[in-house]
């Protein structure tokens, strides 16, 4: 077997619709909606379904709770411009601007919580290796 990527990745919601805009509106993904389908948000290359606590689609995860998951996404942002708009939209930066390792090596990231409290990580490669 030889995985590629990840091509999308599921999280669990207390409230749906709460969610859906907190990722439209403030990390700009794109909302897709299909009938008898969990809506998707899109960004770049991949998506990520939001399940409706109590009302997952199947087959889920065993234990799918909203404030599950820890998500880690990619910027060709600066982060001084990501803290921006979280400011603007009320998003409270926990952990600022450090340096992590990913996947292709090292990358600043910055960390804040969605609606139900999952972990998000938003990262730059390039900032980390700047300067």
């Amino acid at each position: 077997m030889h995985i590629l990527s990840i091509d999308h990745i599921v999280i669990t919601a207390a409230d749906e619709a709460a969610s859906v805009a907190f990722y439209e509106k403030v990390l700009g993904m794109e909302v897709r909606r299909q009938p008898g389908r969990p809506v998707a948000l899109h960004f770049g290359d991949q998506k990520m379904h939001i399940h409706q606590a109590g009302r997952e689609f199947r087959p889920n995860a065993r234990a799918a709770a909203p404030g599950t998951a820890d998500l880690c996404f990619l910027t060709d942002l600066p982060l001084s411009k990501v803290k921006a708009q979280l400011a603007e939209y009320g998003v409270t930066v926990e952990v600022d601007t450090v340096i992590r390792e990913g996947a292709r090596g090292p990358m600043a990231s910055i960390y804040f919580r969605d609606p139900d409290g999952n972990l998000v990580e938003v990262s730059n490669y390039a900032e980390a290796t700047a300067g």
